[in-house]
């Protein structure tokens, strides 16, 4: 009938946080997205590129990107438009940040090597399972946070100004400002003697 709704599209159920068809190859905007994101991939992990050609890439390939940022390659994502990182943030080698879901990255925010931002979950139910149900759930990090080696954060998860996850942690709770986390899953320590500078 000329008054049914039009039925969302999977990129719509998946940006808005419902289950949806995550091999589905029927939706052409997630195959556009995701054959975009291979094709500037390519420069932005080539070792021949040049640095220039680097920066446009991730210019085209991220939804925004501040200035003075630097994503050190490898850098790998799912469709990237959905990433956005603040001014003067570090994101070292071999990041994986897979962006079913909004991720944003803070101002001066420091992301060391093989850092996982993870938004996708899948179902407990293992027939949903196999038949390819996903959902996806924003990953917001503050600005001035230090993520160490090694750190997954999974979806859903925000973390505040100035806090600290230690290398190798799991973060599957909210991390408040100014927090020191470490461990899988990560628990909040009591602030570590040391040098302020």
């Amino acid at each position: 009938m000329a008054n049914d709704p039009i039925p969302p599209t999977q990129r719509e159920l998946m940006l808005s946080g419902q289950w949806y068809q995550a091999n589905d190859s029927s939706d052409p905007e997630l195959q556009e997205l995701a054959e975009r994101r291979r094709k500037l991939s390519v420069v932005v992990n080539d070792v021949r590129s040049e640095p220039a050609e680097v920066r446009a890439a991730l210019h085209e390939l991220l939804g925004s990107v501040g200035e003075g940022a630097v994503i050190r390659p490898p850098f790998h994502c799912d469709y990237g438009s959905h990433i956005s990182i603040g001014p003067d943030a570090f994101v070292n080698y071999g990041a994986v940040l897979l962006d079913c879901a909004p991720i944003t990255i803070g101002a001066a925010t420091q992301i060391a090597s093989n850092v996982q931002l993870l938004t996708p979950d899948h179902p407990r139910d293992p027939v949903r399972r196999r038949q390819g149900w996903e959902a996806a759930h924003p990953i917001t990090i503050g600005e001035n946070v230090w993520l160490g080696g090694g750190v997954i954060v999974c979806g859903g998860v925000t973390i505040g100004d100035d806090a600290i996850v230690g290398a190798g942690a799991v973060v599957v709770r909210d991390v408040p400002a100014g927090a020191t986390v470490v461990g899988n899953p990560a628990r909040r320590i009591g602030p570590r003697p040391g040098p302020s500078a």
